[in-house]
């Protein structure tokens, strides 16, 4: 398990060249049991309080579709590429760099597969032990 973040006080500065090997993401269809999907993420605890925070990374490339229901509010801030996303009406909605996506809780959505994106995204949740490195 990562340790949080924040242990001192202090200023971090995480390069955005070394992200990846600082914070490997996982395979989200290893996941969640659904081949196809082409999507990873990791989960990085930041606070370890009883009001935790974390900070996470995301990222899809065309592939197949999946569903998510969020349990907290969450948002996620594009930094590259778009994501494509419906909710369960079926409206669509298309996040670009430098959009932000904000999900309330108890609310499912779709990644859909034509999602090509990164993503960074906090929450005011403890990190998923699914999605920890």
């Amino acid at each position: 398990m990562t340790k949080a973040l924040s242990q001192e006080p202090g200023i971090q500065i995480f390069k955005a060249a070394d992200l990846d090997k600082l914070f490997p993401k996982l395979d989200v269809g290893t996941i969640i049991n659904q081949p196809g999907v082409n999507s990873k993420i990791v989960d990085v605890p930041v606070t370890e309080t009883s009001n935790p925070l974390t900070i996470g990374f995301f990222s899809m490339s065309p592939g197949e579709s999946f569903d998510f229901l969020y349990d907290v509010v969450e948002y996620k801030v594009v930094t590259k590429g778009k994501f494509i996303i419906r909710d369960k009406e079926g409206n669509r909605y298309v996040a670009e760099a430098g959009d932000v996506i904000l999900f309330s809780p108890d609310f499912p959505v779709v990644f859909d597969g034509e999602s090509d994106g990164e993503a960074i995204y906090s929450k005011h949740a403890a990190a998923l032990p699914a999605f920890m490195q």
